[in-house]
């Protein structure tokens, strides 16, 4: 009797393009559930914050996985960003109060 195959818990866009026969464009325009904004924060967080190659990153997230921590470190990746944006959205709103930003310079 053969080992079973392991299940991939997460692809590529391009793997999931071959497996939905679907174009990239379309899969770009898909509605995200919270859940996986926070994945996505924890990767970015992983890649950028603690310098994680890409490999590194997914090792990472298998642990988390494993130790049933992935949920969790993926809402503090998300908390983390939130505060980072909030805190930069204050000093702009600041700097526009004390004079010394015009009311344009946070915009997006």
């Amino acid at each position: 009797m053969s080992a079973p195959h392991p299940v991939q818990e997460f692809f590529s866009i391009g793997e999931v393009c071959q497996l939905t026969d679907l174009k990239p464009h379309v899969l770009r325009y898909w509605v995200y559930q919270r859940r996986e904004i926070e994945l996505i924060m924890l990767v970015k967080h992983l890649l950028y914050t603690e310098k994680y190659t890409i490999e590194g990153a997914r090792q990472r997230i298998e642990q988390y996985r494993r130790s049933g921590e992935l949920k969790p470190e993926a809402r503090r990746a998300l908390a983390t960003q939130t505060v980072k944006d909030l805190r930069a959205e204050l000093k702009a709103i600041l700097a526009v109060l004390e004079g010394s930003a015009s009311p344009n310079a946070g915009a997006r």
